[in-house]
This record gives C-alpha cells, structure tokens and sequence, in this order.
C-alpha cells in the first residue's frame, strides 16, 4: 500500500525530478508535478500544476492537500545573488509558509547539496555535526535552507529531512564522484526510508552511495534504516582509463566542492 495520499515534487522537469517521477510512484496514491513548463501529459495516478516558487499564493494552493513534498525547485548551479535569492532564498521561505498554513502539514525533504560543506578538503571525513563551509552563493543559500528547516521545525513542527546530495547521475563520471556519487536507486530508496519512519525530526542526510572513497558519515541517521546498495567503486577501473587525473592542486582534486571552490562571483 502507498505511505502516501498525495506527495507533491517540485522541481519536476529537472533531471533529478524525471527520475522522482518515475522511481517514486509506488510511494503515493496521487503525485503532484509542479514546475515552470515542460511536464507534458500527466500519467496514470499523476496532477500537474504548473506554478513558480515565487508566487506565493499559487504554491499555496499547490502544497494544499500534500502529505508528503520532494522539494527539488530553484536554481540548481552557481549563478548571480539575484537569480539564487529569488529561486532558493525567497521561494524557499514561501514553500514553508505554505506548508505551515496547509491543513495536512506535509513531511518535506529538501535537496540540499554538499556545496553545503564544499571547502572541506577531500582527505577529511565530515559527520552532520560538521559545521558548515559553503562554496559559494548556491552553497549559502542551501545552508539558509537547512537553517529554514530547523527554524521550522522548533517552531511548527513541521519534519524535514536535508538530503546534502553528491553526484547523483547514471554512473559516476569523474574521480571526484567516485567518493560523491548517489545511485539513482539509492537516492529513491532513501527517500522510501524518510517517509516511512513514524518520526523523523529535523534531520541531515549525506545523500551519497556506499561509496568505498566516500567522505562522509551517516551513523547520526541510522534510524532511518537506509542501507545504500550501490558503490563508485565498480566504475573506477572505466573512469581511470576514459578520464584525465587532474592536478592534485586543482579544486576539484583539493576540496570537496570542486569546481564551484574556483567559481568567481557571478553578476546579473
């Protein structure tokens, strides 16, 4: 039977939402599609509402009669203070008084990211407890959103789970993903693993695979019982022949971040 009456994903014509599409209809009754554009024809047990994380009124109405939300909207890559403070600052903080105001006070999951934590360097192992090093405008605005959770979760109650996602492609495609990547299975089933425990809290979740590189520390939420079952490790030996090492001093071989560690600041 579906945990689910009716779980609402956000974000749904991103890459990461066509995978939650499809990967995650056995969880609800009824799936609520919301984006900009580009859903096309709603399927079988499936709503699609089209809106914006910026109008506050319409993502209202969106969240009303949601019990569960996958929040992947906003903007996704590093981008100028303007573009990230509207798609992941301001539509974030509406989303919550959305659900604050809803009559069913859905259970959240937020995709954070791990450009959270991204000037650690790639030798030292982080738990949740870590304190945060964003790399950049993206990774501050999903530090406020982790803080936006537990503001209201202290205050209202409302449950989220801060998934810090690494690398969550097909395969890992570069020596910097063999210690970040998340199967598109393991992500599925994580998500499977918050909705069904009876209480979650407020919590942060390293979204990455078993990988065997890996740099980060889950035990703090074994009680969710998520045993990930995919390891980068199987494509190591595809990665060391088809892709270049880089330079040990590049970011991306130096900090977890990678690339965004060198990413200037971008201006409208």
């Amino acid at each position: 039977m579906p945990m689910l009456e009716k779980l609402l994903i956000t974000g749904a014509s991103g890459g990461l939402g066509q995978i939650c599409r499809q990967s995650l209809k056995p969880l609800a009754r009824t799936m609520r599609l919301t984006a900009r554009s580009g859903l096309g024809e709603a399927g079988e047990g499936e709503e699609i509402v089209y809106g914006s994380l910026d109008d506050a009124a319409a993502l209202a109405e969106i969240v009303e009669g949601c019990d569960g939300i996958v929040h992947l909207g906003g903007q996704a890559t590093e981008a100028s203070w303007e573009t990230i403070r509207a798609a992941n600052i301001d539509g974030i903080v509406n989303l919550y008084e959305a659900v604050r105001l809803s009559t069913t006070k859905p259970r959240i999951i937020f995709a954070s990211s791990n450009h959270t934590i991204g000037f650690y360097p790639q030798n030292q192992r982080l738990d949740t407890r870590s304190p945060v090093r964003p790399d950049g405008y993206y990774g501050v605005s999903k530090v406020f959103g982790e803080a936006l959770a537990s503001m209201y979760y202290d205050k209202f109650g409302i449950e989220t789970a801060s998934v810090r996602i690494g690398s969550c492609t097909a395969e890992p495609e570069n020596y910097r993903m063999l210690s970040t990547w998340l199967s598109h299975r393991d992500f599925a089933q994580l998500i499977a693993r918050i909705f069904a425990v009876p209480v979650l809290g407020c919590q942060v979740i390293y979204g990455a695979s078993a990988n065997s590189a890996g740099w980060w520390d889950n035990s703090a939420v074994s009680f969710l019982g998520w045993q990930p079952q995919d390891n980068a490790e199987a494509y190591r030996a595809k990665i060391e022949q088809s892709v270049p090492r880089p330079d040990p001093d590049a970011p991306v071989a130096k900090y977890q971040g990678g690339v965004f560690c060198a990413d200037p600041i971008f201006k409208e």
